[in-house]
């Protein structure tokens, strides 16, 4: 599956919130948060297309107090999932984080969302603390992270 991946633009909101509405159950984002993620200096939205439709997206968070990146969102569209989107997105925002002096990112997934875990765990991500009650139905949530560049925490470049 070739997907090509670019930030997302304001034109890209209405195929954003489909796939948001379509792949989650609760806990959604709205049209202005995901407006408001697009423009943000502390993060970036990254969209993957399928011929030339947006099929996916990921959304990372940079504190600029913290070298921690956090994978705020994931989503591919549920016809287009199982053909790599979600990876090579995972991939991308790796490599912005990385490219911004990140050390690490982390995430929480549903602890019933075997197919994210088995991405994350594949993609060298590491389980290191559970949150009970995280999500909207009462749902545990798993928190994960993956180091960057073999940065340790606490280590200047």
């Amino acid at each position: 599956m070739q997907c090509e991946i670019r930030p997302a633009r304001p034109d890209d909101l209405d195929a954003l919130l489909a796939i948001e509405n379509t792949a989650f159950s609760g806990d959604r984002l709205s049209r202005r948060s995901l407006k408001t993620l697009i423009g943000r200096q502390t993060a970036v939205a990254l969209v993957a297309t399928d011929d030339k439709a947006v099929a996916g997206y990921a959304i990372v968070l940079l504190n600029r107090l913290n070298r921690v990146a956090r994978l705020y969102s994931i989503a591919v569209a549920p016809d287009k999932t199982g053909r790599g989107i979600a990876g090579a997105l995972l991939r991308a925002v790796e490599a912005e984080a990385g490219e911004r002096r990140r050390v690490a990112v982390r995430l929480e997934v549903r602890e019933d969302n075997r197919g994210a875990i088995a991405l994350y765990e594949k993609n060298g991500y590491r389980r290191f603390a559970r949150r009970e009650n995280y999500y909207h139905d009462g749902m545990p949530a798993l928190r994960y992270e993956k180091q960057l560049g073999g940065i340790e925490h606490g280590e200047r470049p």
